[in-house]
C-alpha cells in the first residue's frame, strides 16, 4: 500500500486526505440520518397524551424540543397554537426548513469530494505522464518496459481518484435522497398536528400558555 502511495506521487495525499474526510461524512450522517432519531414513530401519541392531560409544561417542552428534529418542530407548532392554525403553520414550516438545513450538513462537502477526487487523480496522471516523457526526451527512447512502467505508474492517481469519487457520489446521491424522505416525513407529521389543533382534539390553549409563562 506504502509502494502505491509513492508510485502515484504527492497528489495522492490530497486523495487520501479525500478518502478519510468522505468516509467520515458517511458513516456520521448514515448514523444521524437514522429515521427513528429523526422521525420517532411514538412522538406524536406522547405529545398527544401530554396535551389531553395539560401536563406539557415548559420543562416538557424544552425536553420535546431536544429530542429530535420532530420534536423541534412539534414544539414550535405547540408554541404558536393558541394563536391559530395559520402562525402555527407558519412556526412548523420554518423548523421543517430549519430541520432540513441541518439534515443536509456536510453533505455540500460529500459532493464535493465525489466531484475533485478523480479530478486529482487526473492531475496526477497529467503530471506523470509529463515527467515520463521529459525523461525519455533527456534519456532518449528507452526501453518499452521502462516506457510501460511509467506509464502505469501514472495511471496510478487516476485510478485511486475513481475509487474514493465512486463511493462517495453513490453515497451523496443516497443520503440527499434519505434527508428528501425524512423532510417530506417533518411536514407531514406538522399538517397532522395542525389538523389536530384544528378539529380541537388537543388542549392546546393550556399547553401553549404553560410555555409562554
Amino acid at each position: 500500500m506504502l509502494d502505491l502511495m509513492r508510485s502515484g506521487g504527492w497528489l495522492m495525499a490530497p486523495i487520501l486526505v479525500c478518502s478519510i474526510i468522505a468516509a467520515a461524512i458517511c458513516i456520521e450522517r448514515a448514523w444521524t440520518l437514522q429515521r427513528s432519531r429523526v422521525v420517532p414513530l411514538d412522538l406524536f401519541a406522547a405529545v398527544q397524551r401530554l396535551l389531553q392531560s395539560g401536563e406539557l409544561d415548559e420543562m416538557r417542552l424544552r425536553e420535546l424540543c431536544g429530542g429530535s428534529p420532530l420534536g423541534q418542530v412539534f414544539a414550535a407548532g405547540i408554541s404558536q397554537a393558541r394563536r391559530g392554525r395559520a402562525p402555527m403553520q407558519e412556526a412548523m414550516a420554518e423548523a421543517v426548513a430549519q430541520a432540513g438545513h441541518v439534515l443536509e450538513r456536510h453533505l455540500t462537502s460529500l459532493g464535493v469530494i465525489a466531484s475533485v477526487s478523480p479530478l486529482l487523480g487526473l492531475l496526477g496522471t497529467v503530471v506523470g505522464m509529463i515527467q515520463v516523457f521529459a525523461t525519455l526526451m533527456l534519456g532518449g527512447g528507452g526501453s518499452a518496459g521502462s516506457l510501460a512502467g511509467g506509464i502505469s505508474e501514472a495511471l496510478v492517481t487516476t485510478a485511486a481518484g475513481l475509487t474514493v469519487a465512486i463511493p462517495a457520489l453513490a453515497f451523496h446521491r443516497f443520503l440527499l435522497r434519505r434527508v428528501d424522505d425524512l423532510v417530506l416525513t417533518l411536514e407531514q407529521q406538522a399538517a397532522r398536528l395542525a389538523d389536530a389543533a384544528e378539529v380541537g382534539a388537543f388542549a392546546f390553549q393550556d399547553a401553549s400558555t404553560a410555555s409562554a409563562a
